[in-house]
């Protein structure tokens, strides 16, 4: 079994250079590969289109890399937790592709499959559906959707091998499972890197075989998005 254990983060996006196509998978700030977004800020990698399904906040997640101007265009869902994005987009700093949320998923989905388009009625009618095909499937108007094109896949998990198997904790599964293996190249980080055969092969969400590179990250902040208390008695 092939051995893809890089030493750190530093190893593990060693070759990622400006201009490149980047998924990173987390919801809201829920399993955002915290290490990896870091060592791109230090990088001051230019010129990046992101492919997330939120962009951060502004002084977490990918929030970092717009205030540093890192990012080019931004392919989302859901932005509405950042003011520095809200600023960039509206002054036409920022390119930004908004997509319907399952649509965003199944491009993923879709490019780790090997497929390289489907239809989806989701978006017909709306500006999303804009210079598409569409198709008529039993009555209803469905749009072409190509799938992702990106060269970097990064993912957070909680637990992988060192043969790149991969465990999600919780929520943190979200879009951290259908991007590993959809870029080129996969890059995931863990919180815990064990030996191969360590784990249990039924409680295993993403083989191997889609991971090119994995390392065991560290200090994880993992900030609450929305954090809402009682007062206290």
């Amino acid at each position: 079994m092939i051995n893809k254990k890089v030493a750190n983060v530093q190893e593990a996006l060693a070759d990622v250079q400006d201009n490149m196509t980047i998924m990173l998978g987390g919801f809201g700030l829920c399993g955002i590969p915290e290490n990896s977004i870091a060592e791109l800020v230090r990088k001051n990698t230019k010129g990046l289109t992101c492919i997330s399904n939120n962009a951060g906040v502004d002084d977490f997640g990918l929030g970092l890399l717009l205030q540093k101007h890192q990012i080019d265009k931004m392919i989302s869902s859901y932005v509405g937790e950042n003011a520095e994005f809200e600023r960039q987009m509206l002054s036409g700093e920022l390119q930004v592709e908004l997509t319907p949320q399952g649509t965003l998923a199944e491009k993923c989905r879709a490019a780790k499959m090997g497929i390289p388009a489907f239809f989806t009625p989701a978006g017909y009618g709306t500006e999303v559906a804009e210079g598409k095909e569409v198709r008529v499937f039993n009555g209803k108007p469905h749009i072409l959707e190509e799938a992702f094109d990106a060269d970097f896949a990064i993912v957070k998990a909680w637990k992988g091998d060192e043969a790149g198997n991969l465990i999600f904790k919780g929520t943190a599964r979200n879009f951290n499972e259908c991007m590993a293996g959809a870029g080129k190249i996969t890059v995931a980080e863990v919180e815990e890197l064990v030996p191969i055969g360590t784990l249990d092969p039924n409680e295993i969400h993403v083989p191997g075989i889609f991971v090119k590179r994995i390392f065991q990250g560290e200090k994880y902040e993992k900030r609450i998005e929305q954090r809402t208390v009682r007062e206290k008695k």
